[in-house]
């Protein structure tokens, strides 16, 4: 690899002369993975962006499409789906509504519980975004190969669970 090239490498260098004492090879993993990650949003946002939504509003949406008809869920087991507190959930619900891509009711037999659910236009809305979404994702695989992706896989999964992420 040329490490000229490579932000992270020279960051790296800097701090083994400044500080020999440490070891900053933990950042040749753990700063790539930062930095990939903002590159990876950058290149997700954009699809979401072109279908009118935000990365919270696509999860939010497609958390609705993946319960299967009647495509809605309860308010609190969105909030647990989507990893937002019921706060941030009702301003992303407030607006996706406005748009006429959701609706919001009462359960059936309980008035406190309330369901959020797709509306037709929302259906469309999502399964468009799903679609250059999934065909974005493999793009952005594509120059790993096949290989190397599904190597990486299981390691981040792991990582996602020994980490308490999962």
């Amino acid at each position: 690899m040329d490490t000229a090239a490579d932000r992270v490498a020279q960051l790296m260098a800097e701090w083994r002369r400044e500080r020999p004492d440490l070891d900053p090879s933990p950042q040749g993993v753990i700063g790539r993975l930062h930095r990939l990650a903002r590159a990876l949003s950058k290149e997700l946002d954009a699809v979401y962006s072109k279908h009118g939504l935000s990365e919270p509003e696509f999860d939010l949406l497609a958390t609705l499409r993946r319960a299967g008809p009647p495509y809605e869920r309860a308010a609190g087991d969105l909030a647990t789906h989507t990893m937002v507190t019921t706060g941030g959930l009702t301003k992303r619900v407030d607006r996706l509504e406005e748009r006429g891509l959701v609706t919001r009711s009462g359960a059936p037999g309980d008035a406190r519980r309330r369901l959020v659910r797709l509306t037709t236009a929302g259906r469309k809305v999502i399964d468009g975004a799903f679609t250059d979404h999934i065909a974005n994702e493999h793009r952005l695989l594509a120059d790993l190969g096949k290989a190397d992706a599904a190597a990486l896989e299981p390691i981040l999964q792991r990582w996602l669970r020994v980490l308490g992420a999962d």
